[in-house]
């Protein structure tokens, strides 16, 4: 079965199966030349457990150092990358914006891999026994017990100051993380970091809709007579068979099997919420599709000699099947619980597909749904469809009422969008859907937003480029001077 690369945090890969959509969040590479050098991974003793003094096992975890720029580590500030749902890439270590304010403040820099993610696995296999040492929480203590061992390792004391950065959902750590642990980290940087914990993410497709009218009207028109017409052809057994027509599906769709037909559409919908998200983010992607954008997109969709708008929608469809030299679309719903119930390191086949998902199952929802008022893509995939995957994938105890108590939780401990925090700067791009669960507007000035128009997310992590809008290389530039107001 293909695979997609996509995800729900800058720093962070994660992948979502053609008939499973994983809640989509995360960074990709910054374009680097070939040759440059990159810094080699190193090993950290970690504690399994922070909230169990009983619990003595250790792991190691991954992460990296960039020590050029500090010429002299007294008084230097100290930089540090936060990982997420994906490997931890060392490009990172070595370009980017935040490499440019490390240049300018001389900062030694550190990246620390997410537990679970990448190479750092605490455990010898991912089942959901072992998956309970898997959250947020202990992610926020790994990164605490980091940064006292660097203090000690490299003898830095109080004039050493910590800034954490993080995009997508390492972004919201590295709020969480000045605000859980103010003692060892004296500012962060969040990017396109959602701080609510919400089980119905129906803004998410209110946004995409958004986003897609910036080309223009008619595009959004059409792609939602597409999906009410897709809607009116799964209600009829000939209409299934022209949907698996016209959608080159690898076999038939039964109509009577509504978790297929719910696979498909979020399939159908990901074409597009996919490119808005990361819409000219000026990353490199894996994938074919990564230079895809809206423009594309919207050209087929209002291109009548195409036919009608569910023809342009199915040559959306295979226009980015082309690309990744697909044939055949597989939407099964068997074959996707399936790969995710893979609980091997080795033959696991996404880059952190199934423990994302068991966070968004036992921390923050932020399902996808079609539920919204203002849908743009139809009414096949509510949030009961996203909970029986929980369940399907992890068992019966992974049910709505824990996921309730969950996201609960999350937003009792972290402050949701009330979070009460200092030396935080909020960043978010208008086209990027999460914005809708960040903070994009602050009274406060000690924990002030920049939200910039016409971006994707995390898109001001990026080196700058050429391409970028002016309104872009200005965020760049205020968060450079937020950090020299805090560092001196």
């Amino acid at each position: 079965m293909k695979l997609i690369v996509s995800a729900w945090f800058c720093l962070i890969i994660f992948i979502e199966t053609e008939a499973f959509q994983v809640t989509r969040l995360h960074l990709h590479d910054p374009p680097i030349s070939k040759d440059v050098p990159l810094p080699p991974d190193q090993w950290f003793k970690q504690k399994l457990d922070h909230f169990d003094p009983t619990n003595t096992k250790t792991w190691m975890q991954r992460y990296g150092v960039n020590d050029t720029f500090a010429k002299v580590i007294e008084n230097a500030p100290v930089f540090l990358m936060i990982g997420g749902e994906g490997e931890a890439s060392p490009k990172w270590l070595v370009t980017g914006a935040w490499i440019d304010y490390a240049q300018r403040f001389g900062a030694l820099c550190f990246q620390l891999e997410h537990r679970y993610y990448g190479k750092s696995r605490p455990t010898a296999d991912m089942s959901t026994q072992n998956l309970r040492y898997l959250s947020s929480e202990q992610a926020l203590a790994d990164l605490a017990y980091f940064i006292e061992a660097m203090n000690e390792k490299y003898n830095l004391d109080e004039s050493n100051k910590w800034i954490a950065f993080g995009g997508s959902y390492p972004g919201s750590l590295a709020a969480w993380l000045r605000y859980k642990y103010p003692h060892l980290v004296h500012a962060a940087v969040s990017t396109s970091g959602p701080l609510l914990a919400i089980a119905d993410f129906k803004k998410y497709n209110e946004v995409v809709r958004r986003s897609l009218g910036t080309f223009s009207d008619d595009c959004t028109a059409s792609v939602s007579e597409a999906t009410q017409h897709f809607d009116k052809l799964v209600q009829h057994k000939l209409g299934g068979d022209l949907i698996s027509k016209k959608f080159k599906l690898c076999s038939p769709i039964d109509i009577s099997l509504k978790k297929d037909v719910s696979s498909l559409a979020t399939i159908l919908a990901d074409n597009f919420a996919g490119i808005v998200q990361y819409n000219k983010d000026n990353r490199i992607s894996s994938s074919p599709t990564g230079n895809v954008t809206i423009d594309d997109l919207c050209k087929i969709m209002i291109d009548r000699s195409l036919g009608e708008p569910l023809d342009r929608y199915a040559a959306v469809n295979s226009y980015m099947m082309g690309l990744e030299s697909v044939k055949c679309l597989n939407y099964s719903y068997a074959d996707s619980i399936n790969e995710m119930r893979n609980i091997t390191w080795a033959d696991n086949p996404g880059a952190g597909g199934r423990q994302w998902f068991y966070q968004t199952c036992t921390e923050f929802g932020f399902y996808q749904t079609s539920s919204s008022s203002d849908e743009l893509f139809g009414s096949n995939f509510p949030l009961s469809f996203f909970t029986k995957q929980c369940k399907d994938v992890f068992g019966e105890s992974f049910n709505q009422n824990l996921l309730n108590l969950g996201i609960e939780r999350t937003n009792t401990m972290y402050g949701d969008l009330h979070l009460k925090v200092s030396r935080v700067l909020f960043v978010h791009g208008s086209i990027d859907p999460w914005h809708a669960l960040g903070i994009t507007y602050s009274r406060n000035p000690k924990a002030p937003a920049i939200f910039i128009r016409g971006t994707a997310h995390c898109a001001n992590m990026y080196p700058p480029s050429p391409k970028d809008l002016p309104q872009l290389t200005n965020a760049r530039i205020h968060i450079s001077n937020h950090l020299a107001k805090w560092l001196f």
